[in-house]
């Protein structure tokens, strides 16, 4: 298996790219945390890596909107190399503050077009929310997503989730369906049973109870809730496993997408 190679953007308001390095190099993965104005000085260099992963956090004080100022930024300087990465087929994934990158920039879900026609906007408590939430892997088919990122999860997992503005809503009806019909949506909030749920088991209020979704290919992935922060069983606070002993769910998401290039 060859050493595949990891780049974590980071940038003014970035708190979540060391947790999403260790996560990386548990799966054997070589990684990289460059600063944007790096990245955008030196992006030829960008086709050198197998991954590419835009961190949670709050970029540039989330001012705006959550991830809006980045998402221009990366685009306008980044966009070709970015848009060449997704339709490659090379692993892109973007975690909260992330997923609104990814998706304002429009590269999220449909790198084709590279238009935004989404937003990930204010939770309807309108507070911060913080905790532990149940997602579901499974479609209403009780298939997998085409995402390449969920592969090998059971149907139901908890991720912890922190945010602010995480309600996922479409441009148009014809993007949810669209979603639906590609099989798109890889994560869904749900209660410990995996039914719809009320708050606070639905943080947010997405529309169809959206918490990640990737493109057809299943290659460029962003959700909500934070799996580099379920690595390891320790970080969970009843001590779960996903293997019976040292890791969490969030161990085989970044282990799909590792094991995927390699």
């Amino acid at each position: 298996m060859k050493k595949v190679k990891a780049l974590i953007f980071r940038t003014a308001g970035t708190n979540c790219d060391y947790e999403t390095q260790t996560a990386f190099e548990e799966c054997k993965a070589v990684v990289d945390k460059i600063h944007i104005n790096a990245a955008i000085e030196n992006k030829n260099k960008l086709s050198e890596y197998d991954i590419l992963v835009f961190p949670g956090g709050f970029s540039y004080g989330d001012d705006i909107a959550s991830g809006k100022i980045l998402a221009n930024e990366v685009k306008n300087k980044l966009g070709d190399i970015l848009q060449k990465f997704a339709l490659s087929a090379k692993p892109i994934i973007g975690i909260c503050n992330g997923f609104q990158v990814l998706i304002k920039m429009g590269l999220l879900p449909d790198p084709h077009s590279f238009e935004q026609i989404a937003t990930l906007s204010n939770n309807d408590s309108n507070k911060f929310e913080c905790r532990w939430i149940y997602l579901k892997t499974k479609n209403d088919f009780q298939k997998d997503s085409s995402c390449l990122w969920t592969k090998n999860l059971p149907d139901i997992i908890t991720l912890p989730i922190a945010h602010a503005e995480g309600k996922f809503i479409a441009k148009y009806k014809k993007v949810l369906d669209d979603l639906k019909k590609n099989n798109q949506i890889a994560l869904r909030y749900c209660d410990r049973d995996g039914n719809i749920p009320q708050y606070p088991f639905d943080p947010n209020g997405s529309e169809r109870q959206i918490a990640g979704i990737c493109n057809q290919k299943g290659n460029v992935f962003g959700l909500m809730p934070h799996p580099e922060r379920f690595v390891f069983s320790a970080q969970h606070p009843l001590k779960e496993s996903a293997d019976g002993g040292k890791y969490g769910w969030g161990k085989i998401i970044f282990q799909n997408a590792v094991e995927y290039v390699g």
